[in-house]
């Protein structure tokens, strides 16, 4: 062939124009094209920067509601949005699609799938945003939360949180906080205290420095030759941390701390690398499943807010020590205030609008404007393809949004005229016009740095310890958000929706709030991408898990009510004051005697004045005591599933238990509790 291009027969430059665009890979995570000289480089490509195969044109039309492209779930010739992403240019032009592999893996998240995530973010920026708050100043005030903080307030901060903030300043310990720092520190495993101890140097080395902090430089330390940087081999471990690991084990261990569990990993060097291929089984999510416990799961909200608070400070510590046996320094924002609206549906903060919702519904924890667009769409049918990812009409959503914050209250609005596209519209709309994003300003890096945990396990531990510091309202909207995104996968045969599908649509709504994707690069917003749809995927997939509190944690809670009881009763002053009411008593709370006999005494004191005598065998459960109470007493109209057998005392303040929890085991943990039913209120 000749080497001058303007010599080449009308042949040869179409052979050549066919050879190069065959070859030519364009990543998404570089913004670039690649040569690919064989295929395992073009495996390693797609491993850690997701490739791009431009097709014909197709999009979804924001204004009708409808799409001319097929989906990806159904066909692998689909192409992104034109200008769909910032790589594209409004001049390119489609090319011929290379044949690749294409994975329909419920389990891997494939190139051509991140092109819905671009079509959302182009369908976001259309749809005109602001509905709530209103333009420029939303963007503002969401700019102002993103401000990062100061030297030593990031563990100022964390201190605070923790309840630990006395062991570096006295003055600056809450004077309302019941809780001993020692008593606290002394139920910390080997990780959890080195996290604190982190901090607390850290924090301890930034008031020394302000302390000593001098008007003029010294010329020593003008001329002083540049350190060594550690970051380098930091930034270069954490890379190799990001390829995915073979996952042998799939029962979580929730009796051992996951920072030990994560330090033994690391230490024993039991890391493997594995060729990374699109569709290799390790790319897959596992199957997980909690190692059952005698002594019962324990879910959110099973327990009493005062051995939550415990649990809030004890989850901190917990994550910031997985986090570190990793090498990951995750550094939260500091929230700023924002100026909301103190009524209406979007745009309200969450507390604000669940306080004016228990006003109308006493008890709600999600809410009723999510709550009632939820059901809408499932009303329509959740068989409707591409649920979820279709848009509905910009103009309709626009005035349906006016017209429910109008009427939605005095129930005069008419659902009846609601489109399910626009409803699905309207509900990430709803995400995205929260003040403060679902996730916390505080938590969201938190959440995107899971990516960089070396195995899957860890990842899932990270987001279980996460979800628990949520605030109530979030994490609540949270799971029902979850809840509802399962329901539309289990369609995924008729509406083309996968778990990786729905992921991929749902990650920007849920990362990127106002004024978030204007404080990140290009670069950033190709990494994102991937990682926050990945955790969106994690959350869906495990919610049945994540919404757990591991047992490590609650043995933890339990030593430190022991530990509290110990020192109050030991405390002179309060021992003469008992006195004087009473004779000495003992340091724990005496052991009935029925107990020691194997015999529990359950009491009902809503339904019943008569307490219950059962016989504690090795296959009793909670469950059974239920049944036994209500084939007793056949005026209790209350059914089973909303009565739930409680634990309360001794080493814990209050417990909903599981049905299948084994009373016998219980009982021998806690010797000094009493056993009442009560009504759950859900």
């Amino acid at each position: 062939m000749a080497c001058n291009p303007d010599d080449w027969t009308p042949r040869q430059t179409d052979r050549m124009v066919s050879r190069i665009t065959e070859c030519l890979h364009f990543s998404r995570k570089t913004g670039h094209y690649s040569l690919e000289h064989n295929q395992s480089t073009q495996q390693q490509e797609d491993k850690y920067g997701p490739s791009l195969a431009t097709s014909g044109t197709g999009a979804s039309n924001t204004e009708s509601g409808s799409s001319s492209a097929a989906h990806p779930g159904s066909q692998p010739s689909s192409s992104p949005k034109l200008g769909s992403s910032p790589r594209h240019s409004p001049n390119s032009k489609p090319r011929k699609q290379p044949t690749c592999q294409r994975s329909f893996s419920q389990d891997s998240l494939d190139e051509l799938e991140m092109d819905d995530y671009w079509t959302e973010i182009e369908n976001i920026k259309s749809s005109g945003e602001g509905h709530g708050r209103g333009g420029g100043e939303g963007e503002t005030q969401e700019e102002e939360q993103q401000k990062a903080p100061e030297e030593g307030e990031h563990e100022e901060a964390w201190l605070t949180e923790a309840g630990l903030v006395r062991l570096v300043d006295d003055s600056l310990a809450a004077e309302d906080h019941e809780e001993d720092s020692a008593v606290f520190l002394s139920t910390l495993t080997r990780t959890q205290a080195a996290a604190v101890q982190l901090r607390v140097s850290s924090y301890q080395q930034t008031l020394l420095r302000r302390r000593n902090r001098q008007h003029f430089p010294d010329v020593r330390d003008i001329f002083r030759p540049p350190e060594k940087s550690e970051e380098p081999p930091k930034l270069k471990e954490e890379s190799d941390k990001d390829a995915t690991t073979v996952e042998t084990e799939t029962e979580l261990n929730v009796e051992v701390a996951f920072s030990e569990q994560a330090l033994s990993y690391r230490d024993n060097n039991q890391r493997l690398k594995v060729n990374s291929s699109l569709n290799s089984s390790d790319d897959k999510l596992p199957n997980f499943k909690l190692l059952r416990d005698k002594t019962g799961q324990t879910r959110v909200g099973d327990l009493s807010p005062l051995d939550m608070k415990k649990v809030h400070r004890l989850v901190l510590v917990e994550v910031t020590a997985l986090f570190d046996t990793a090498g990951i320094d995750v550094k939260a924002n500091k929230p700023g205030r924002v100026k909301s609206k103190e009524s209406g549906l979007f745009g309200v903060p969450l507390i604000t609008l669940l306080d004016q919702d228990h006003r109308r519904v006493p008890g709600t924890k999600v809410p009723l404007i999510l709550q009632r667009l939820i059901s809408h769409v499932e009303e329509e049918g959740l068989d409707t393809e591409g649920l979820l990812r279709i848009p509905g009409s910009a103009t309709r959503v626009k005035s349906l949004c006016q017209e429910l914050e109008s009427s939605f209250y005095d129930r005069t609005f008419q659902w009846k005229q609601v489109k399910q596209h626009d409803a699905a519209s309207l509900l990430k709309l709803f995400i995205r016009e929260l003040p403060h994003p679902l996730l916390t300003v505080e938590y969201l890096n938190a959440f995107i740095a899971v990516n960089k945990l070396p195995t899957k396990k860890q990842q899932l531990q990270a987001l279980n310890l996460l979800v628990l510091l949520l605030p109530e309202a979030n994490r609540d909207t949270l799971k029902a958000l979850v809840e509802f995104f399962q329901r539309v996968i289990n369609h995924q045969v008729k509406n083309k929706m996968t778990l990786n599908n729905v992921s991929v649509v749902m990650a920007p709504n849920i990362f990127m709030f106002k004024g978030f994707r204007s404080k990140v690069t290009e670069q950033q917003e190709f990494s994102m991408a991937t990682s926050t749809a990945n955790i969106v995927r994690l959350l869906i997939r495990y919610q049945n898990l994540l919404w757990t509190i591991p047992k490590f944690i609650l043995t933890q809670v339990r030593q430190q009510n022991m530990e509290n009881q110990r020192k109050l009763y030991k405390d002179r002053a309060v021992r003469k004051l008992l006195k004087k009411i009473t004779t000495d008593r003992p340091i724990d709370k005496a052991i009935p005697e029925e107990n020691t006999q194997g015999i529990i005494r359950v009491q009902a004191p809503q339904f019943s004045k008569i307490s219950m005598a059962i016989q504690l065998t090795e296959d009793l459960q909670a469950a059974d005591v239920l049944t036994r109470f209500l084939s007793q007493d056949s005026s209790v109209s209350v059914k089973k599933e909303d009565l739930c057998l409680y634990e309360i005392g001794g080493n814990i303040k209050e417990r909903c238990l599981d049905g299948e929890t084994y009373m016998k085991d219980l009982s021998q943990l806690n010797p000094a509790a009493e056993w009442v039913i009560k009504e759950v209120q859900r």
